[in-house]
């Protein structure tokens, strides 16, 4: 296998990406104009789908973990009366049913979109990237095949409803806060079940991961047409990873880049136990570290001849 070009780059880089290409084309997009062979991302989107992937370039592909467990924000359109293979635009027409009349009172929607607020299982879609024996459970659909998805536990946070459109067909544009792992197509086909009819995604839009905003991202058109290095768009890492931050000083720096353990002793306060911390020295990320109560545990070391900067 060939081994990726790299270069000093590391940083955070938030992506509005647009409907029709997919995720993987966008990290082909800036491996191509940055030059850095090692690019990832912190939650896919569906080629349907528009607006906010966080972006990571050089080691900090490493932080995706710690970035992908965050909650996010979608503006979704659902579209009742017809169901479709993938449960969203994207597929095919598989059945249509008649829609009840209450789908297009606003006060019914408003109450359902409010029941949606809660922790409930979810059975993922059929065209899914989620692995069923080392084979994505898409690639077993497209064979004609029914993969085995088992439910998952899932928890939206926050729902309200935009704007109704009686139609025909009724559609509902709503805003929805899911924790990771939630299937906006999902939620679509599901609540089409609910109101004895059918439904699926017809629109859908990320307007925030964790900490970021997609007010903060560029478009391929800005990055194309940019002549200078991708860097210039990097967000602060601290504030993206939004953790408590603890500050280090240079005799303690040099340990916590070789990967040991720091006592807490010299801190000015007592950090959580178990909650992710992000340790600093003056200009730079060291590591994503933990408490045990005594000492200062490392979970993940940035490289320093990479270094993930603070900004000022």
């Amino acid at each position: 296998m060939a081994r990726r070009n790299t270069t000093d780059l590391c940083g955070i880089l938030p992506f509005d990406k647009s409907s029709g290409p997919s995720s993987h084309d966008i990290i082909n997009i800036v491996r191509r104009i940055s030059g850095e062979g090692r690019v990832g991302h912190a939650g896919t989107l569906d080629p349907m789908a528009t607006g906010l992937l966080v972006v990571l370039l050089g080691p900090a592909t490493r932080l995706a973990r710690f970035l992908t467990a965050e909650s996010k924000t979608y503006r979704a359109k659902i579209t009742f009366g017809s169901a479709t293979d993938t449960d969203d635009a994207d597929g095919e027409i598989i059945s249509t049913l008649p829609v009840p009349s209450q789908v297009s009172e606003v006060g019914f929607v408003e109450a359902c979109i409010e029941g949606l607020i809660g922790q409930r299982d979810q059975l993922p879609p059929a065209y899914s990237a989620i692995k069923l024996g080392g084979t994505k459970a898409y690639t077993v659909a497209r064979r004609g095949e029914t993969p085995e998805l088992q439910p998952r536990t899932v928890r939206i946070d926050d729902a309200r409803l935009i704007t109704l459109d009686g139609g025909p067909p009724p559609t509902w544009d709503v805003e929805l806060s899911v924790s990771k792992g939630t299937y906006i197509r999902s939620i679509a086909r599901d609540l089409g079940s609910a109101l004895g009819t059918a439904a699926h995604l017809s629109e859908l839009r990320r307007s925030r991961s964790g900490t970021v905003d997609v007010g903060q991202a560029i478009t391929a058109d800005i990055i194309k047409g940019h002549s200078g290095s991708v860097s210039e768009f990097f967000i602060d890492p601290v504030e993206t990873l939004g953790f408590p931050v603890i500050q280090i000083g240079d005799d303690q720096a040099a340990a916590a880049s070789n990967g040991c353990r720091l006592s807490i002793d010299p801190l000015d306060s007592e950090p959580a136990i178990d909650t992710p911390l992000t340790v600093v020295d003056r200009s730079r990320i060291i590591g994503i570290f933990s408490s045990d109560g005594a000492r200062l545990i490392p979970m993940l070391i940035l490289p320093g001849d990479a270094p993930l900067l603070r900004h000022p």
